[in-house]
């Protein structure tokens, strides 16, 4: 029997179980009418959950905004340290990601089971050592962030109680990337529309004392972060610890450590990491430059972060699709395949990014509205987002060829748009517009959108070289 008639044979008796669906991988060629269907299979949950994510996510900041802008900034303070200790897990899924993707795709599923079940309790004992140490040096973290007396106030009950549920957010993010790999983005989407459901119905009762609830202010919006988290880690084990799904994890066997596995996903997820480590860092650093400018000013400015999360979204969901589907295709030997998904799921994504760049740009101020009525929060927050409106398409490329370059393995090259984009213009600009010309929070945004502009040029540079096809995992 040969190869291809072998993994045939394979692939019917998956999908018969509805498990796989990996008939693209059979053909030859692949058309870009064919390319458009498989990313929109991926893409459309995915994006969804992403929207989803974001309107909540608004939603939530929303409620926190009518407390005040001492409480705005209270939450952006907390939650870039909290993503900068996200750094290595975030790595790690990339990693598990395109390691999982390549056996789907050479039909080894065993293979990926255990890698899924290496990297679970890895990432389980790394959240509870992370949980800890963000939770006894709250306050240090805090101050460092440059937050003042009157943000300190709300910030330490909210920092210190996130912290905690930081163990659950890493096991749901780390099963979330497993079965993205194995091509299924419908599972994830379901459960993160649950955890911000509950997430947003947390944080309406606990933040503004509804029914037999206390007033809890924004330690109220940490303690339904807290247990979203958890309902969030519960909903994800059940997608690999029951049978019969497209990955299963099981502990019947007595666990040990694999090197071999472990070598794979580190190869994939070291520069991962790095980059993570410097984008994080070099966000914390940029925000420590923004929060220099005051409260109200540092509102503003996590006003417009929170608005222009929804053009997130965009680039995000396309990308998984393009990890996904590259890291598939490689593992069939089906390099022409990976680069016409990717082509499909950049130009449906550019597409898309126009529409939410016309939103920006011209009702950017009225959707500020909905967060407060302070009119220097409402001026400044409309002003970055037009600025960040402009740079849409280079965002949305930046998200996209990335995530087909991590599918690839070739996760050095994002890397360094990462160096050269963060650190080289959003830091090192923002600081010289900032502080140096006065340009107040318009110079910080500046330096966000040429950040964006100068990793998407080196982000679409390797992608056109094609080399990343030739990338070992």
């Amino acid at each position: 029997m040969s190869q291809t008639d072998k993994r045939l044979k394979q692939n019917k008796k998956a999908e018969q179980n509805d498990i796989y669906d990996q008939s693209f991988l059979l053909q030859d060629t692949i058309s870009p009418k064919e390319a458009n269907r498989e990313v929109l299979k991926l893409a459309a949950p995915a994006l969804a959950e992403n929207v989803m994510m974001s309107l909540i996510g608004m939603a939530d900041m929303i409620m926190v905004g009518r407390i005040g802008s001492a409480a705005i900034a209270a939450v952006g303070l907390s939650n870039q340290p909290m993503m900068f200790s996200m750094a290595l897990f975030m790595a790690l899924n990339v990693g598990t990601t395109a390691v999982v993707a390549r056996h789907i795709g050479a039909t080894e599923y065993k293979e990926a089971n255990e890698t899924a079940r290496q990297t679970l309790v890895l990432v389980g004992l790394m959240g509870i050592i992370t949980s800890a140490i963000l939770f006894f040096f709250a306050e240090e973290i805090l101050l460092f962030m440059g937050a003042e007396q009157d943000t300190m106030a709300h910030a330490m009950g909210y920092f210190r109680i996130v912290s905690i549920s930081m163990i659950f957010n890493t096991i749901q993010m780390s099963v979330n990337s497993m079965v993205r790999g194995a091509g299924d983005t419908k599972s994830p989407m379901a459960n993160n529309m649950v955890v911000n459901i509950v997430n947003l119905v947390g944080n309406f009762v606990l933040i503004n004392g509804i029914w037999f609830f206390p007033r809890l202010g924004v330690t109220g919006a940490g303690l339904a972060t807290a247990f979203s988290r958890l309902v969030g880690a519960v909903l994800a084990l059940t997608l690999v610890l029951v049978p019969g799904k497209r990955i299963t994890v099981s502990f019947k066997e007595r666990f040990r450590f694999n090197w071999d596995i472990a070598a794979r996903v580190t190869r994939v997820g070291i520069p991962s990491a790095i980059e993570q480590f410097v984008m994080r860092a070099g966000m914390m650093f940029f925000t420590r430059t923004v929060s220099g400018l005051g409260t109200v000013t540092y509102a503003a400015h996590q006003v417009g972060l929170n608005i222009t999360s929804l053009s997130f979204t965009t680039g995000m969901g396309f990308a998984m699709a393009a990890t996904s589907l590259v890291g598939r295709s490689l593992g069939a030997k089906k390099p022409d395949h990976a680069e016409v998904l990717a082509n499909s799921a950049h130009k449906l994504a550019m597409m898309i990014s126009g529409v939410v760049a016309f939103f920006l740009f011209f009702f950017g101020k009225q959707v500020s509205l909905l967060y407060s009525n302070e009119i220097e929060v409402l001026t400044q927050a409309a002003i970055a987002l037009r600025i960040i409106a402009l740079v849409q398409p280079a965002q949305s490329t930046q998200f996209v060829l990335a995530g087909a370059l991590r599918g690839a393995g070739d996760t050095k090259w994002p890397l360094y748009s990462t160096i050269i984009g963060v650190w080289g213009f959003r830091v090192l600009l923002s600081y010289i517009l900032v502080q140096k010309m006065g340009f107040g929070l318009i110079g910080a945004w500046i330096a966000m959108a040429i950040d964006q502009v100068a990793r998407s040029s080196i982000i679409l540079y390797r992608f056109k070289t094609g080399k990343w096809k030739e990338t070992k995992i």
